[in-house]
């Protein structure tokens, strides 16, 4: 069944831009970026709080630039 949306110019236009090939059909566009939207393999839950530990590390300014760390590390 086919049915008809509406979208705002700007958007139609970034449509347009992601098209693979010329006559590449709207349907077409919105379903391959639907399906890189979802992720097969969720996050482990080792991984969660792996992530959530780095963020709380960078909110505490535990960070450094790449200067940083190559001068720690003694790279050129």
């Amino acid at each position: 069944m086919e049915t008809t949306i509406q979208i705002k110019k700007d958007l139609k236009e970034r449509l347009n831009a992601l098209r693979l090939y010329p006559n590449e059909s709207y349907d077409s566009i919105i379903r391959r970026l639907s399906e890189l939207a979802v992720d097969d393999e969720p996050l482990s839950k080792e991984t969660i709080e792996k992530i959530e530990a780095s963020l709380k590390g960078i909110k505490e300014g535990r960070v450094y630039t790449t200067d940083e760390v190559k001068k720690r590390l003694k790279i050129a």
